[in-house]
C-alpha cells in the first residue's frame, strides 16, 4: 500500500495503535518507522535521529540497539529454548552468552513464565510463546517497541494477558510502543487510536477525547 502524506507521532510513555482495514498501509508505515522500507518522499525521525542520514549499516545497529518487535507468528527459533530465544538481542550486541541467558531468565520470570525459561517452544503454548516473544522485545531495554498483531494468533483470554503485560511491562516514560491490531477487544490498552484507510491516517482518538 502506497501511503499519502501520513504524519504520524508515537509519544514515549504512550502505547499507540494503529488501526483500520488490510490493505490500508498499517504494515508498510511501521515497516518505514522501523528502517526495513525505505520511503521516496518525506522524513522519519526516531529520537531525534533522521533515518535517511544512517548508513545502512548504521540503520541495522540502530534498530539492534533500540528498537523491539513482536510479531503475530512469534518468530521464535526451534532449536533454541524459551530463555536463549529472549536473550537472542542480547546475543546480537555481543553480551556474554551465560549473562544474556540469566538477564533473559529473570524477565521471563517477571512475565510469569519463569518456570518454563529452559522448554523448547514447541513445547509451549500460543500465549507462552508469545510472552517469550515479548521478553526479546524487552530484553535489550529498546526505546520503540513495534508490535505486529501481537494477539491475532491467541484466544480472548491469552490475547488480554498479552496485552496487560504489554501494559504494564512495556510502557515506559523513555519508550514508546506502536501495535498494529484488528482486535477491537483489546483498545481499551490504547492511549490513542489512529485509523488508517487507504494510505492515510483519517483520525485519532483517546480514551479522554477524541481528535
Amino acid at each position: 500500500m502506497v501511503l499519502r502524506g501520513v504524519d504520524f507521532t508515537a509519544a514515549q510513555g504512550e502505547m499507540t495503535f494503529l488501526v483500520g482495514p488490510s490493505g490500508c498501509g498499517k504494515t508498510t508505515l511501521i515497516s518505514i518507522i522501523a528502517g526495513l522500507l525505505g520511503s521516496d518522499a518525506g522524513s522519519v525521525s526516531l529520537f531525534g535521529e533522521s533515518l535517511a542520514s544512517l548508513s545502512a549499516r548504521d540503520q541495522i545497529l540502530f534498530r539492534r540497539r533500540h528498537l523491539g518487535f513482536v510479531f503475530q507468528q512469534y518468530n521464535l527459533l526451534p532449536s533454541l529454548t524459551a530463555a536463549e530465544n529472549a536473550a537472542v538481542p542480547l546475543f546480537a550486541a555481543g553480551m556474554n552468552r551465560k549473562l544474556a541467558v540469566k538477564k533473559a531468565t529473570e524477565l521471563l520470570g517477571a512475565l510469569g513464565i519463569g518456570n518454563r525459561a529452559d522448554a523448547a517452544p514447541r513445547l509451549l503454548s500460543g500465549g507462552q510463546q508469545q510472552r517469550v516473544a515479548l521478553a526479546r522485545a524487552l530484553v535489550h531495554e529498546p526505546r520503540l517497541i513495534i508490535c505486529d498483531e501481537p494477539t491475532a494468533a491467541l484466544d480472548h483470554k491469552s490475547g488480554e494477558s498479552v496485552m496487560e503485560l504489554l501494559s504494564s511491562s512495556a510502557v515506559h516514560p523513555d519508550r514508546a510502543v506502536v501495535v498494529v491490531t484488528h482486535d477491537n477487544r483489546v483498545f481499551r490498552f490504547a492511549h490513542r487510536i489512529a485509523h488508517m484507510d487507504d494510505g492515510v491516517i483519517t483520525h485519532i482518538e483517546s480514551p479522554e477525547n477524541k481528535i
